[in-house]
């Protein structure tokens, strides 16, 4: 009887590290930020306001993780309110007919180094899907009474021509490379 009760306690211990768990991003304690160069002499910055994501992970680190994100593209803010409309407008973003930016995680590797990882996934812009690589640093798990929190900073440059994005085509007035700063904390 004792070998049956110690048998089933460990197949429950296996079975429970092997439980997913469900984060959410909370967008209080998020950003979604973007840099692109101007003019060839500064760069210019901004982020979405309003966007949704999940994150799926095995445990308590990032290994088979899965990650999906939703950004609601009318919310762009570069503090320059004629500027947000215009890349609201066809000339970029075309929002009226694409109102959303998708990221999908396909795989999750660590690096070597502690706490980095490579994710791999499929970006969607304007009905254009490209593969992309984020540069993930994993900032850990933060317990308190209010619950557990997951923090990690994701970081890539994509080239805003891939997506139709093909405004000032020489990329003389505006870079033609957009670098992705991605500041995340999670809730369980």
């Amino acid at each position: 009887m004792k070998k049956t009760v110690y048998l089933f306690a460990m197949i429950l211990i296996t079975l429970g590290s092997y439980a997913q768990i469900q984060w959410k991003v909370d967008p209080n304690h998020s950003s979604l930020n973007f840099d692109i160069s101007h003019s060839g002499i500064s760069i210019v910055n901004g982020k979405f306001l309003e966007y949704t994501g999940n994150l799926t992970t095995s445990g308590e680190k990032l290994q088979n993780a899965n990650f999906d994100f939703t950004v609601d593209v009318k919310s762009i803010n570069t503090n320059v309110e004629a500027r947000d409309k215009h890349l609201q407008s066809a000339d970029f973003f075309e929002v009226e007919k694409y109102p959303n930016l998708t990221f999908r995680s396909s795989k999750i590797l660590a690096t070597g180094k502690p706490d980095q990882y490579l994710l791999y996934g499929k970006l969607t812009i304007k009905n254009v899907t490209r593969d992309v690589i984020f540069d993930v640093i994993y900032g850990g798990i933060a317990k308190s009474d209010k619950g557990e929190k997951l923090g990690m900073k994701a970081q890539t440059v994509i080239n805003r021509f891939d997506y139709n994005i093909n405004y000032d085509p020489t990329a003389v007035g505006i870079g033609k490379d957009v670098t992705i700063v991605v500041h995340l904390q999670l809730a369980k």
